[in-house]
């Protein structure tokens, strides 16, 4: 069965998001793990936790993933930014430590005019840290669009930040259609194309997750800008192909598109639909 779900809102807490995504047909689901634009976390509730991990095991919910949020910069040139992203990342991580078989998934970050080069170093670096501190909740490198000095705005920068982490067993990749297309990526009429040049230079294997959107803009635009599913530039026949396709059909789908709960409900149906 396609694992698919939506982005929903953690402030009520994970029973609160198990049954929102129960009630529209999804099997997974992502959040953010504290306000997007930045803040402390809310206190962590066990007990909430526990009643959650029950209640996913009932109805089948696997593989949710926690989102990062916007304002972490692990390549900012100012360090205490960097620092910000390296501890807010540990607390995110040792937090998901309660919760066996979540994913972690951050962006990159922007390099403000340093150089690719510099925050490909100042990233792996933050990984390496990271990694001593031994958390098991594999944390995954979202590609982008390429706005401005963003990082991983293609396949190469994403391996060349994992060269340099000592060990990257735990890292992977997920994938965003929006971002990718934006990116210049022809996932409409070459997806088979695509990914196995994301095989030659980062590994299928790497390859965790899919954030499911359609683009308001066309391809190479390097704008990220999402539309809900067959009405932007991508299309529903590329996304029926998405999502049957061998090398993808068994991760799970994350959809972000702009869109209410009911919204994100017929998205699954109609995504599930293509899937058979």
């Amino acid at each position: 069965m396609l694992r698919i779900g939506c982005h929903l809102s953690s402030s009520r807490g994970f029973l609160a998001m198990g049954r929102e995504a129960v009630k529209i047909g999804a099997n997974t689901f992502q959040f953010f793990t504290r306000n997007p634009r930045g803040g402390k976390a809310k206190e962590l509730d066990l007990a909430d936790v526990e009643a959650y991990l029950e209640f996913a095991g009932e109805h089948g919910i696997a593989q949710i993933l926690a989102h990062a949020p916007y304002t972490l910069n692990a390549c900012a040139k100012d360090e205490g930014l960097r620092r910000f992203a390296y501890e807010t990342m540990c607390d995110d991580l040792q937090r998901l430590s309660h919760i066996p078989g979540s994913m972690y998934n951050f962006h990159p970050g922007s390099h403000v005019k340093q150089g690719a080069e510099t925050g490909i170093s100042y990233i792996s670096d933050m990984l390496n840290r990271i990694n001593e501190h031994g958390f098991e909740t594999p944390i995954l490198l979202e590609t982008m669009a390429g706005k401005g000095s963003e990082m991983g705005r293609n396949f190469e920068e994403l391996r060349a930040i994992l060269d340099r982490v000592e060990d990257s067993r735990r890292l992977g990749v997920c994938l965003d259609t929006c971002h990718v297309f934006d990116g210049g990526y022809d996932i409409v009429d070459n997806l088979d194309g695509v990914l196995e040049e994301f095989d030659k230079v980062i590994g299928l294997a790497r390859l965790n997750a899919v954030h499911v959107n359609d683009s308001k803009n066309p391809r190479g635009s390097h704008k990220d800008r999402h539309e809900k599913i067959g009405e932007g530039e991508i299309g529903l026949d590329a996304f029926a192909r998405i999502v049957t396709h061998p090398s993808l059909r068994n991760l799970p789908f994350y959809l972000e598109t702009p869109n209410d709960l009911e919204g994100y409900g017929r998205e699954i149906a109609l995504l599930r639909s293509m899937a058979g």
